[in-house]
């Protein structure tokens, strides 16, 4: 029983939670309700911890850590939002040709790193949320190439995936990290 308890050391209360759960809504409502609640859980994972810790590695030989996830969350909300959708020319901010895994690999523990990362996706959040406001319709077009196109709608589920999948990396990077357990 102990040892239960012990893993039960989660990251915040129910109670205290500050996500808020997706509400009965319309279809782009629901849609942009998960999104923000697979956003808000990546800074909850993220919460809390120095430099050192989010640049924690996961294990070696792979350069996963909450930075550079944070990181490479910016680069995708990017490239979706502005560069795809938008059609603006958005180059990546951390991956490059030379190091396509920028994104992890220059995930270092240094304070002005962190904070840099948390600049930068939060500005990529608030300029794809002004998108989907501004969106006329969900059934607008993101150019991927070769002729192929998804619709905003398929681009929202997908990140909503995206942040998803990501999340559970969180929760084992975090329970490394300090032991405390995702929700």
């Amino acid at each position: 029983m102990t040892k239960l308890n012990k893993r039960a050391d989660l990251f915040v209360e129910l109670a205290d939670d500050p996500r808020e759960f997706p509400r009965q809504g319309g279809e782009l409502d629901t849609l942009m309700d998960f999104l923000r609640f697979q956003r808000t859980t990546l800074e909850l994972k993220c919460a809390g911890l120095s430099a050192a810790d989010l640049a924690r590695r996961s294990v070696e030989p792979s350069t996963l850590s909450l930075l550079g996830l944070v990181r490479h969350m910016a680069d995708v909300e990017r490239v979706w939002f502005r560069r795809r959708l938008d059609g603006q020319e958005a180059p990546s901010y951390f991956c490059t040709p030379d190091d396509p895994d920028g994104d992890f690999d220059g995930a270092v523990g240094e304070p002005e790193v962190v904070e840099r990362a948390w600049e930068l996706w939060r500005a990529e959040v608030a300029f794809a949320d002004d998108f989907v406001a501004r969106a006329p319709h969900l059934d607008i077009r993101a150019e991927l190439g070769g002729g192929v196109q998804l619709s905003l709608r398929e681009v929202l589920v997908h990140m909503v995936e995206e942040y998803a999948r990501h999340n559970g990396h969180a929760d084992l990077l975090r329970e490394r990290i300090d032991g405390r357990l995702g929700q």
